[in-house]
């Protein structure tokens, strides 16, 4: 279902005034593409409901305060991830990896640039598959870094972590989901 934007400003006006057959046509609208991201936090799709559910809780809540800057699917997928990092915070399931002060110090250092952007040979589902073994920590920081765009130092305010912490952890989840994805590869037999 493609939502135009005259269509969009009705139900957006209709979920203000807590019309709940628009609420509906929104959380069903909405839904496949909201939950892939909670999955990404996440790794069952129990929580991901858990953390969807609470993030359209907090759209139609907070709906009036959208005041039409920038597109409206971004700022409810604005409410989606930080309702993720909040399912999180409230978890404290290991979810801050603090390194030793040395190894710190080193990830201080790391220039974000520098990233390897070659191609790899992974459907998205083998991908979001290793992505959800990874812990919460490094998940969390990838998937700001990596998939919204967050630079580390945002990051580190958002999760209350340092910058080295967010780079190491960063780090750590790419050779990690390099591992997973590489051990999914299939050698030919002779």
């Amino acid at each position: 279902m493609t939502v135009n934007p005259q269509e969009l400003e009705i139900l957006i006006s209709g979920c203000q005034k807590n019309d709940r057959k628009a609420q509906q046509t929104m959380h069903k609208h909405y839904y496949g593409s909201f939950m892939a991201i909670c999955l990404r936090y996440t790794r069952n799709e129990d929580q991901a409901a858990d953390i969807l559910q609470n993030s359209f809780i907090k759209i139609f809540k907070n709906i009036n305060k959208y005041e039409g800057q920038g597109s409206f699917e971004g700022w409810m997928k604005r409410i989606v991830v930080n309702t993720a990092i909040d399912y999180h915070r409230k978890k404290k399931n290991d979810f801050l990896l603090l390194p030793e002060d040395q190894e710190l110090e080193q990830f201080e250092q790391i220039d974000e640039t520098d990233d390897d952007e070659s191609e790899y040979p992974y459907s998205p589902a083998e991908v979001i598959n290793a992505i959800q073994k990874l812990t919460p920590a490094y998940r969390m920081v990838f998937n700001l870094y990596v998939i919204e765009n967050y630079q580390h130092k945002e990051i580190a305010e958002k999760l209350g972590i340092s910058i080295g912490t967010s780079k190491s952890n960063l780090l750590k989840a790419k050779l990690k989901l390099k591992k997973l994805l590489s051990d999914n590869i299939k050698t030919p037999a002779n």
